[in-house]
């Protein structure tokens, strides 16, 4: 009897055994199809029981028996979490976290990251989506496989389009104020953005009512990148720096190869018993000065200057007033130049500091030619002198991956200089490109951008068009949000 139940137990359990391998096989042998799309989602109410407080998105629909796994990159408007499904039995819920919408069809609910913006994932489950407090519209890529016949995935044609990101006003009219001087006889009119000098600055500041950002390393910059303004303390009175007439320059952007808008400033003050009178050109004030009718004092200071017009050019006026968030960087970054009201208004564009805080910027100037005619600013050679001291800040520009309002038209730029921090104006260009753009997302800090760089998912070169160093001037204007 002993030996019956024996021999009958090992029948059941190689049935058991052999069942198990059969339905194993069954398994593998379902039909596997890739799946490879970029999609762009936008929430709703999550429909789903007791996930009435949440805004969601279904990226990959949920289908009886069957598997998805790959991995998932994507951007969002708003930082989001990535929910994944597993098809449960009611009799296995046992207190987890479930989604359902009748309430008989039950799927297990996983968070698998917490609120991000951007992120790329490995996945497996029945359905992917995504879902956050508030409403947001996210563009994603998945690359795996679905494991079963999925029919509503399998007819349809899904058509891969590139991922875009907008940020709201990454381009916005900024009205400057102007000031009055002289080359060479002729009129300059020019913008003050920047001061070594914070007192100097800060005067500046109140008498334009519109703020000077203090950068003390713009003392440092070499000589060789910089070019001379000359500012009265007395004689006759206007609107020059101290009250006094206009300040007189050196060089202008015609004669490019001289030109630099980092200025290097020596005041002018008219001798006891002198009677004053208007000077336009450096060249009167030499004469002045050897027949000591005036004293000349080169102070420490160096003032960010550029010109807007001077004689025989300015610079370059855009086609359209209209400006939107698809607006591109090329041709030209002004609006409009009023003499009567003495402003021109530039072209404010939106990028993340170092640590993603948002920052604008404007660009008046530029190296070399290329670039520089590109988007329409004075051409500057004398900017790339900043390098010998590394006296520059490091602006990142992105040639792939996510479409956006950037000067290469994608992603916007990421700038290493605040105006809280150690600013400098003047920017060295860097180009980043994905190695792979499918796995491309939003990067918003320095740190994004060195992580990427450490794990090999992206590359970081100077530009370096024709072989010469691409920098701007690009002062930071306070925030516009």
């Amino acid at each position: 009897m002993n030996k019956i139940i024996i021999v009958s137990a090992i029948l059941i359990i190689l049935t058991i055994t052999v069942s198990l391998s059969v339905i194993d096989q069954m398994a593998i042998a379902k039909s596997q199809t890739k799946i490879q799309f970029t999609k762009t989602v936008t929430s709703s109410h999550d429909p789903g029981i007791g996930q009435e407080g949440f805004q969601f998105a279904l990226l990959l629909s949920a289908n009886q028996n069957s598997l998805y796994h790959g991995s998932v990159t994507y951007t969002s408007s708003e930082p989001v979490e990535i929910i994944v499904l597993h098809e449960l039995g009611k009799q296995d819920v046992r207190g987890q976290a479930t989604w359902s919408v009748d309430g008989n069809t039950i799927y297990g609910i996983s968070v698998i990251a917490p609120p991000s913006k951007a992120n790329s994932l490995d996945f497996t489950g029945a359905a992917l989506g995504f879902r956050s407090k508030v409403p947001f519209t996210t563009t994603a890529s998945v690359d795996g496989w679905i494991r079963g016949q999925p029919t509503e995935v399998i007819l349809q044609k899904i058509e891969p389009k590139s991922q875009s990101f907008a940020l709201p006003k990454s381009h916005v009219p900024v009205s400057i104020p102007m000031h009055l001087g002289f080359f060479a006889g002729g009129p300059v009119s020019y913008i003050i953005t920047d001061s070594s000098n914070k007192t100097f600055g800060d005067r500046i500041s109140g008498k334009q009512n519109w703020p000077v950002g203090f950068s003390p390393r713009l003392g440092k910059v070499p000589s060789s990148a910089q070019d001379t303004i000359y500012s009265f303390t007395n004689g006759i009175k206007g609107d020059g720096m101290y009250g006094y007439q206009g300040e007189i320059f050196s060089n202008s952007p015609a004669q490019s190869d001289l030109y630099s808008p980092l200025h290097s400033l020596i005041t002018v003050s008219w001798k006891i018993g002198q009677k004053a009178q208007i000077l336009d050109s450096v060249e009167a004030v030499l004469k002045a000065e050897k027949e000591s009718r005036i004293k000349l004092v080169k102070t420490n200071m160096v003032i960010n200057t550029p010109h807007v017009s001077w004689p025989g050019g300015q610079l370059q006026l855009r086609n359209s007033t209209d400006i939107t968030d698809e607006s591109s960087f090329d041709k030209g970054q002004i609006l409009s130049i009023s003499n009567d009201t003495k402003k021109v208004t530039f072209v404010a564009h939106r990028g993340w500091g170092p640590d993603g805080r948002t920052t604008y910027y404007i660009i008046t100037d530029a190296t070399p030619t290329g670039p520089a005619n590109l988007l329409g600013v004075s051409v500057a050679p004398k900017l790339a002198n900043v390098l010998s001291n590394s006296i520059v800040s490091e602006m990142y520009q992105f040639k792939n991956g996510v479409r956006g309002p950037g000067p290469l038209g994608y992603q916007a730029s990421i700038l290493s200089s605040t105006l809280e921090g150690n600013y400098i104006p003047v920017c060295r260009v860097s180009i980043v490109e994905w190695n792979d753009p499918i796995y491309a997302g939003i990067l918003e800090t320095i740190s994004d951008i060195n992580n990427k760089k450490s794990e090999k998912k992206i590359t970081v070169q100077l530009a370096r068009p024709l072989s010469n160093d691409h920098i701007m001037n690009c002062p930071l204007i306070e925030s516009l949000n």
